[in-house]
């Protein structure tokens, strides 16, 4: 029988495996109904010419139709409530069909003569049975029917000739129009169910190998969009770091004249936050603990900057800490808020963090009651580098699962807030930070 180069079932992707397996079922699923039909009809086909046929010819039909369609009826109370069914039957199932008809060939050319078992319409029972391989089986179990067809028939063709049943006529011809049988003819047979099985076997595999095709390039999509969704990720953090790094500098710069034990203070400061910065640096998303630590520095920072002018309140429920956050999200909007909201106003100002837990999502919120609206005339100020950024990366990593607000404070100023699916990080190792 011939074969064709194909992966085993084994050799298949899981995700590809998963698919054709549930496809497979769904066919064979079907198939037992189309049995059902097929089996319904025949049985009241030999009720309907039982009384015009031999007893024995009536018999043979019982025998085998009866246990068919008791087996593809039981199929219903047994296995279909199942989500699905078991992997067996995709095997028993065709090799129970074959055997079925060619038994009843068989009873055929017991009952009466082997020219009527032989030239039977049933034996392109065979035929349809090796159709139904590409859907329902894999490479394999195809393969498996397709040689059980061959020698079921050669075996049925070979007992009616051992036993002296089957007339041998000299030509097709002379078998056509008498009760012999042409070698020549069931060789040809033969011939086309070789034919038919390797059609049946190449289908079947061309079914597989389409399947894992879609899938590596369904695969591979999905990976290049990852990869693209990353790089863009990484493309708007990197804008973050100069951006606070000029606005430091530029700290530094008006300080170093002024006030250069002060500045000697931000320099450090500067170092603690390039540290925590780079610790995080491969990560999109870290532990909200983990950005607090982050912005400590930042805020020590700017503490210098504006002494009295500027108090930090930072109000974060405990089981929040643990939480994913995007990594440098806190500090372009704690940095954004005493930039454009305490910065232009001559009396102190106040900036809160917030972060809490809230039926299943992460809600954080940076507040502060600086001019707001008020220095644009009465419009929100466009937003900058670090709005727009914060906005991109959110879209990037949670779609829809997120919401961006930007509004007026409690108590006048600007108030951002961020809603993300709350998910808890893993428990980092002790030490873990020295070791990086």
């Amino acid at each position: 029988m011939p074969t064709t180069d194909t992966p085993s079932d084994e050799m298949l992707p899981e995700a590809a495996r998963r698919l054709l397996d549930a496809r497979r079922d769904r066919a064979e699923r079907m198939l037992n109904g189309v049995r059902a039909v097929v089996l319904l009809l025949l049985a009241t086909a030999a009720l309907a010419y039982a009384p015009s046929l031999p007893a024995s010819l009536s018999r043979a039909n019982v025998a085998v139709l009866g246990p068919m369609l008791a087996w593809t009826l039981a199929q219903y109370a047994l296995f279909y409530r199942a989500r699905e069914l078991p992997g067996w039957l995709s095997v028993v199932n065709p090799l129970v069909d074959i055997t079925a008809v060619t038994a009843i060939m068989g009873s055929y050319g017991v009952a009466d003569s082997a020219a009527l078992a032989l030239k039977s319409p049933m034996f392109l029972a065979y035929f349809v049975i090796l159709a139904a391989r590409p859907i329902a089986s894999s490479t394999r179990k195809a393969t498996a029917v397709a040689v059980l067809v061959v020698i079921e028939y050669a075996a049925l063709v070979g007992f009616m000739a051992g036993t002296g049943r089957m007339a041998i006529a000299a030509t097709p011809i002379a078998a056509s129009v008498g009760p012999a049988v042409s070698p020549l003819d069931e060789a040809a047979k033969l011939l086309f169910l070789m034919l038919a099985g390797a059609i049946a076997i190449y289908a079947t595999a061309w079914h597989e190998r389409l399947a894992t095709s879609y899938y590596r390039e369904s695969h591979e999509r999905e990976q290049m969009e990852v990869r693209l969704a990353q790089a863009k990720l990484e493309s708007l953090k990197l804008q973050l770091h100069p951006h606070f790094l000029f606005n430091t500098l530029n700290t530094i710069t008006a300080l170093i004249t002024t006030d250069p034990l002060a500045a000697e203070r931000v320099v450090s400061g500067l170092s603690e936050l390039l540290r925590v910065s780079l610790y995080n640096a491969g990560e999109q998303e870290v532990p909200l603990e983990r950005e607090l630590e982050l912005l400590e520095p930042y805020l020590a920072i700017q503490q210098i900057r504006f002494q009295d002018r500027l108090t930090v309140t930072v109000m974060v429920a405990p089981d929040t800490r643990r939480a994913l956050v995007p990594n440098l999200i806190l500090q372009p909007l704690v940095e954004n808020a005493i930039r454009h909201g305490i910065a232009p106003r001559a009396a102190a100002g106040l900036v809160e963090v917030h972060a809490r837990r809230d039926d299943g999502m992460l809600q954080l919120r940076v507040v502060d009651n600086g001019v707001g609206a008020s220095a644009g005339g009465g419009r929100w100020p466009a937003e900058g580098v670090g709005l727009g950024n914060t906005r991109a990366r959110l879209q990037y990593l949670y779609g829809a699962r997120h919401r961006f607000e930007l509004g007026g404070g409690p108590h006048g100023g600007f108030s951002v807030g961020i809603s993300i699916p709350y998910r808890l990080a893993p428990e980092e190792p002790v030490g873990a930070e020295e070791h990086s």
